[in-house]
């Protein structure tokens, strides 16, 4: 069974010195649950899964003690060895060119600015050590993929991580941090959730943060240890639940599934993870405006006492500033979020700089805790590809980086995605719209195909229903509406996919190759949809129309209207840049 992507108990197998390789330079608190069910109520999807969770109740679901905090991976390329947890590499590791050293334990730290809780990849620190350090797990378990980003002029297409941060509790040193005897060894809770999105041109890079009180609908999952399917759940799950069904490609799943963006890796990291990357990058400097000691008279609160301005956190400390959120004004999971962007961009903004990361051991234990820490999928499954990713993530600067959270409304104490706001954040992220505001896409210039299209009643095009959003589930029968409109129009091959519903913003149509290019954009002419929303996919066998969630209902969509391509105010945009950003403390928790 799944080790919960936490580092196995017992003792460790001494990792290489650097000097081995020829280099000479030689708390916890989860009390009381305050939360309450899930959405106010009972479950509204049948019986729960009995995965084990040791007497936990349902109540305890949705932990309300302060979470865990770090980041999580992504793909396949290579077998797994049988009985051996899902890991990459072997010891070894061939000769290190010369004159390189320096260079390359500074491409560490420059990896290390990926996570974003503590945690990010290496450099080429004695390779094949550091690749068997790194754990892999399957990319997604659901059974529905969002498309992938059309390439831009030069090529180029997006790159989106899901960033996620484990509560497991499933050894030692995750329970004396974690606390919550009682859920020992239950199925951890995806309790940090970020998903960087990194621009097509490399300019600039957005993260959206999603609370974990959010409510929402688990796709079906399967569990690629044992092969146990987990049902669709219900519209009013909490998100954090999902990382139990089956693992990270269950909340990778459940993402693709509410926003519609192609996620392409996940990086996963859990409490031990967070406090052993904090130590070796040896501090981190947060902010807060007034002393804070996270603790009340009932025993609630991480722990966490600083006194007020600016310190640096590391180890446990980091712990505590990432899991607080009594202490914090609003003393909510939205609050704790704000504490968690703050952290990662001083983290950012500290690894480009290399300050303190001076000595080639501090960069080496950097690596060597970076690696053991995490849990990627089999696409970031290699020390080169970490190396690659972070060679694309430099690129951009501190000044075009923008933390964003979810922008959600409440149901009782948990939350909703905000309906219009969530899905015009999530709609500028599948369009690769900067969230600064700053050098936005021109429009393309519309061009029409040199193939030329067949006859209407020649064309075969398949119509699929992608009306769902975040907050409204599809209109009925819109497939079978659309197809029959074609119909009447002459294009008496079209036919209506019922099997298939999608969540698809703006009406869309997909065509896999050139040859079929005239065909999709005489489909849109005659619908009078702009040349633009006619889009090259290999995800589609033939010309497929996706009914959007502009077109709900009518005989014709919706006429262009001029985008508004502004972040939302409700997704609290912070820059990467900002180094006076300050928690503001309740002032209950101030001494």
């Amino acid at each position: 069974m799944r080790q919960n992507s936490v580092r196995k108990e017992g003792a460790r197998q001494r990792a290489p010195h650097a000097s081995d390789h020829g280099w000479d330079d030689g708390p916890h608190d989860d009390g009381p649950h305050d939360d309450g069910p899930h959405d106010g109520g009972p479950h509204d999807d049948g019986p729960r899964q009995d995965r084990s969770r040791q007497g936990r109740s349902r109540q305890d679901n949705a932990r309300s003690g302060e979470p865990s905090g770090s980041a999580g991976a992504p793909p396949k390329d290579g077998g797994r060895p049988p009985g051996h947890r899902r890991k990459r590499g072997s010891g070894g590791g061939g000769a290190r060119p010369p004159r390189r050293k320096r260079r390359v334990l500074r491409w560490s730290a420059t990896i290390l600015s990926v996570l974003i809780l503590g945690t990010a990849g290496a450099g080429y620190l004695y390779y094949q050590h550091l690749n068997g350090n790194l754990e892999t797990d399957d990319l997604n378990l659901g059974e529905h993929r969002a498309p992938e980003p059309t390439p831009n002029a030069a090529g180029q297409t997006p790159l989106n991580i899901l960033l996620i941060g484990s509560d497991a509790r499933d050894s030692k040193e995750n329970q004396k941090l974690g606390g919550a005897k009682n859920t020992f060894g239950s199925p951890p809770l995806a309790d940090v959730q970020m998903l960087l999105h990194l621009s097509a041109d490399r300019s600039n890079m957005s993260v959206v943060s999603m609370p974990r009180d959010t409510l929402l609908q688990i796709p079906k999952c399967t569990d690629p240890d044992d092969g146990r399917v987990y049902p669709e759940t219900g519209p009013r799950y909490m998100t954090n639940e999902s990382l139990g069904r089956g693992g990270p490609g269950c909340t990778v799943a459940t993402w693709e599934k509410l926003t519609n963006i192609h996620i392409d890796h996940f990086m996963m990291v859990d409490f031990s993870g967070v406090v052993s990357m904090a130590d070796a990058i040896g501090g981190v400097p947060v902010c807060v405006d007034k002393n804070i000691h996270s603790r009340d008279s009932q025993g609630h609160g991480s722990g966490l006492k600083l006194k007020k301005g600016t310190t640096e956190v590391k180890g446990e400390q980091a712990l505590q500033w990432l899991r607080t959120r009594y202490g914090f004004e609003g003393g909510t999971d939205i609050s704790r979020a704000k504490a968690q962007h703050m952290y990662m961009n001083a983290l950012v903004r500290k690894l480009r700089e290399n300050t303190g990361l001076t000595s080639p051991n501090q960069l080496r234990k950097l690596a060597e805790e970076a690696t053991d820490a995490l849990k990627v999928d089999d696409g970031l499954g290699t020390i080169k590809k970490l190396y690659d990713l972070g060679n694309e993530l430099k690129k951009v600067p501190p000044s075009r980086t923008t933390m964003t959270t979810m922008p959600f409304e409440y149901v009782g104490a948990r939350v909703i995605p905000k309906p219009g706001d969530a899905e015009q954040l999530f709609r500028l992220v599948r369009d690769d719209i900067p969230l600064d505001g700053k050098g936005g896409k021109k429009p393309a210039k519309e061009k029409l195909s040199d193939d030329p299209a067949a006859a209407d009643d020649q064309i075969a095009v398949q119509v699929q229903n992608g009306t769902r959003t975040a907050t409204e589930p599809p209109t009925s029968g819109r497939a079978n509406t659309v197809a029959q409109l074609l119909t009447g129009k002459g294009f008496t091959k079209a036919t209506a996919d019922t099997t298939t519903v999608l969540t698809e913003g703006k009406t869309v149509i997909r065509y896999p190759s050139a040859e079929l290019e005239g065909d999709a954009q005489r489909i849109a002419k005659a619908l009078k949809l702009p040349l633009s929303s006619v889009k090259k996919s290999t995800d589609v066998s033939g010309v497929t129309l996706v009914v959007g969630a502009d077109w709900r209902e009518g005989d014709a969509p919706p006429k262009p209207s001029k985008k508004d391509d502004r972040t939302p105010d409700s997704a609290d945009a912070l820059s990467g840049s900002d180094k006076k950003a300050c928690m503001k403390v309740d002032p209950d928790f101030t001494w």
